[in-house]
């Protein structure tokens, strides 16, 4: 099967391109998650959150885009079918301000089971950046391959990223998609990975929106897999990321959300009741990310 990356398309088993494995056996084993978490970058864990919960989420999120005039006005409200202006739907925000119109989207990722399982695999009481990611993707979009420490590295350096989807996603409406081997890249992680995207203002924060040069340049390979509501993945910082190409007329609903041990420093921009965000990225001209690559020697 073939499946699309930005302008490359990638077969699945070929040199690009493989499957992500599941950690569900190795679930109730702190140790040998953690190794797994080190070795690969990431953990898959199918059916981690309440399935029920998810798709009670997700409705929150259609009807959210529907009185945004965003879906299609003469399809099913629960297909999620894009309206013709193709346009997606962010709804990054504190807890707080989340919590009247998305109760069900801050069950899942606020839940007791995951503060459990971060605080089993991190060792300690944990706690998530207030801020949220949630996000619906349009048709055509995807994101480019970047670590996650440039929008977020103020603190430790040990926070983990969760991203749930909110339905079944099939690999044409756009799954995750991780480069093996990424957290590896020394050079990229100390040149691009200690870039700041307040402090450089480098245009998107994306290393490359080509998945292909990156491994034909530094090894790896890309993996992927389909996704069901209730499944999530988890990784860290400096693991390299983007995702498939949304390619039906359906929402892509996922989220992205933070945790780390409460004990260790806080990125500022991302917790309180009105988290400043990016407060700087974007206020003066972009820098091109060529240009800073070229800089970088990377």
């Amino acid at each position: 099967m073939k499946v699309q990356i930005g302008s490359c398309e990638l077969e699945i088993g070929g040199k690009y391109l493989t499957e992500l494995r599941d950690s569900n056996d190795i679930l109730e084993d702190t140790e040998a998650l953690r190794k797994r978490l080190q070795e690969d970058g990431y953990l898959l864990i199918r059916g981690f959150h309440n399935r029920e919960e998810v798709l009670a989420a997700r409705m929150e999120f259609l009807k959210s885009l529907q009185a945004a005039g965003k879906v299609d006005p003469n399809s099913p409200l629960e297909e999620g079918v894009i309206g013709p202006e193709n346009k997606g739907g962010m709804w990054g925000k504190s807890a707080d301000d989340l919590q009247e119109e998305f109760p069900h989207f801050l069950n899942v990722v606020n839940s007791p089971k995951v503060f459990a399982f971060f605080e089993r695999l991190l060792g300690g009481p944990a706690m998530t950046y207030d801020y949220k990611w949630p996000r619906a993707i349009a048709k055509g979009g995807n994101t480019g391959a970047h670590y996650d420490i440039v929008y977020m590295g103020r603190g430790t350096k040990d926070v983990y990223t969760m991203w749930t989807p909110f339905s079944d996603i099939p690999l044409e409406l756009g799954t995750l998609a991780m480069l093996l081997g990424s957290q590896s890249y020394e050079k990229i992680k100390q040149t691009y990975g200690q870039m700041d995207v307040d402090r450089d203002n480098v245009a998107t924060g994306w290393f490359s929106d080509d998945p292909v040069e990156i491994v034909d340049a530094y090894g790896g390979q890309w993996a992927t897999s389909p996704f069901e509501a209730g499944d999530a993945i988890i990784f860290g910082m400096f693991m390299m990321h983007a995702s498939l190409n949304n390619t039906t007329n359906r929402f892509r609903i996922s989220a992205d959300t933070r945790y780390q041990l409460a004990s260790e420093p806080v990125d500022e921009r991302w917790i309180g009741k009105k988290p400043k965000g990016h407060y700087a990225w974007g206020q003066t001209p972009f820098k091109p990310v060529a240009e800073a690559r070229k800089e970088w020697g990377v």
